[in-house]
């Protein structure tokens, strides 16, 4: 069976797509950027303040599908510039810690809404 997450504790999807799907015993979160929900504005200033509201905004949408950041299995990171790697990967490991899922990292040209990072997950829910 699948179902469709939603929460307005994450930004809203900004084109045909759901926050999330759950299915199988698996939730499947979209493409998060560092826009505040409350605002609709993307975070500006630092790369990690960016990271931070990105990881936010994964944990409010697995929390929503009734998972959360200790169940995600592989996340695939996208970063405009890789000279961010470090300092992503820092807030990164602030969230996952020693028991982080797998992940990819891919350097793309642009990203919605001008972001600098975005982060997608899948993690097992019940």
């Amino acid at each position: 069976m699948r179902e469709i997450v939603k929460t307005d504790r994450a930004p809203r999807a900004v084109g045909p797509y759901s926050q999330a799907i759950k299915s199988r015993g698996l939730v499947w979160v979209s493409g998060q950027i560092g826009t505040a929900p409350e605002t609709g504005t993307l975070v500006t200033g630092e790369i990690e303040d960016e990271t931070r509201q990105v990881l936010r905004n994964v944990a409010a949408v697995l929390e929503a599908a009734g998972s959360g950041l200790e169940r995600v299995v592989r996340a695939t990171v996208w970063l405009t510039d890789m000279e961010h790697y470090e300092r992503v990967n820092r807030v990164y490991a602030e969230s996952f810690g020693a028991a982080a899922p797998a992940r990819v990292c891919i350097e793309v040209s642009r990203l919605p809404r001008g972001a600098r990072v975005e982060i997608d997950a899948v993690a097992e829910v019940d």
